[in-house]
């Protein structure tokens, strides 16, 4: 069977549809295997030189959906479309010829990144894995002007990583992903390990390299402030599905699903949003009851609804579509969705 695909769009890098993916545990009893789906049927797409961002709370599925992207989770179902191929259907040795427009940057340098090798070696090991990128008399000068462009030194290079602090280590693990010249980098919690300042010169690193280079980015993160930084376009994240999604200013600044509603209300900020004071102060702050249900248990109908202010029958008998809604303009997944950026009460604060 092809794995090719349809063109996936003009200027699209990736296309995902209905993507299931997750793990799999022993069943009851002891007997037999059964699938948890950590990501339970995503769309998105990423178009060159912008960047898409994952939001959500701690164990809604960002890293299995990132992992499933690159390969290191099997996808249980869907479709993965890059660079004209399937890759949930590609076979892994055509997908280790494709890895090389497709990159990921993880959360920790120290255990993504080979401590016994040199920051050359690492960052060229992609060209001893697809060779044809860079001359191997080349390696020396290119790794230099890698070097440069993260802005690190050229004699880094010869250091190892227990030499280097955490900031030069993730430029170092920035580095090796530009190395095969890709069309996307995955940044899964790419910057949250690090301290502000730090941070924040990744994240200014992160932008002009997408200006300079054109390289599209999904970026994953719990910390809204960072993806308010960085990105062009925003999904939001609840127990494996996607229940808003659009232009980021927008649904900062509107938010219309109360989930994203209660993110942005709870969150730390020094910037105004709906529910605070322009000091960041949690004026009215949305406090959801309970914690996220298992996905190997989800909850019949809307996800969402054993926390939501909002809920009503409906909820539990019939899961919403991430659909336009009325004038809404852009994609929420609620039964109340006209109501849920308006005047609907806050769940109140537990005793």
């Amino acid at each position: 069977m092809s794995t090719t695909t349809e063109t996936a769009g003009p200027g699209v890098v990736l296309r995902v549809r209905g993507l299931e993916a997750g793990y799999e545990r022993r069943g009851g009893r002891g007997f037999g295997r059964e699938r948890v789906r950590a990501v339970a049927g995503i769309d998105l797409t990423v178009r060159a030189g912008r960047t898409l961002g994952i939001v959500g709370e701690s164990g809604c599925g960002k890293s299995t959906l990132a992992r499933a992207i690159v390969g290191l989770r099997p996808a249980f179902a869907g479709s993965i479309e890059f660079a004209g191929h399937d890759l949930a259907a590609t076979p892994p040795r055509r997908r280790r010829r494709l890895s090389r427009d497709l990159q990921m940057v993880f959360q920790d340098p120290y255990t993504s990144l080979n401590p016994r090798m040199t920051v050359a070696a690492v960052i060229s090991e992609g060209w001893r894995v697809h060779p044809g990128i860079v001359p191997r008399d080349r390696y020396g000068a290119e790794v230099a002007r890698l070097l440069d462009l993260v802005g690190l030194r050229a004699e880094h290079g010869a250091r190892h990583l227990h030499e280097l602090s955490g900031g030069q280590c993730q430029r170092v693990a920035i580095a090796r992903a530009l190395a095969p010249r890709p069309k996307l980098i995955v940044c899964d919690e790419a910057v949250s390990a690090l301290d502000v300042s730090v941070r924040a010169q990744i994240l200014n690193l992160l932008a002009e390299l997408q200006a300079d280079l054109g390289v599209a980015y999904l970026f994953i993160s719990h910390d809204l402030d960072v993806v308010r930084h960085v990105a062009h376009e925003v999904a939001v994240m609840y127990l494996g599905t996607i229940v808003e999604q659009g232009d980021a200013a927008e649904v900062f600044a509107d938010p219309q699903h109360p989930y994203t509603r209660a993110l942005l209300s709870a969150a730390p900020s020094v910037h105004d949003r709906p529910g605070t004071g322009g000091d960041g102060a949690a004026d009215g702050e949305i406090v959801l009851a309970g914690d996220v249900p298992s996905p190997a248990s989800p909850p019949s109908g809307c996800r969402f609804r054993t926390r939501c202010y909002m809920a009503a029958d409906v909820c539990a008998e019939k899961a919403p579509e991430l659909a336009v809604h009325g004038g809404l303009g852009r994609p929420v997944a609620c039964h109340f969705a006209d109501a849920a950026g308006g005047t609907a009460p806050p769940a109140p604060t537990p005793a």
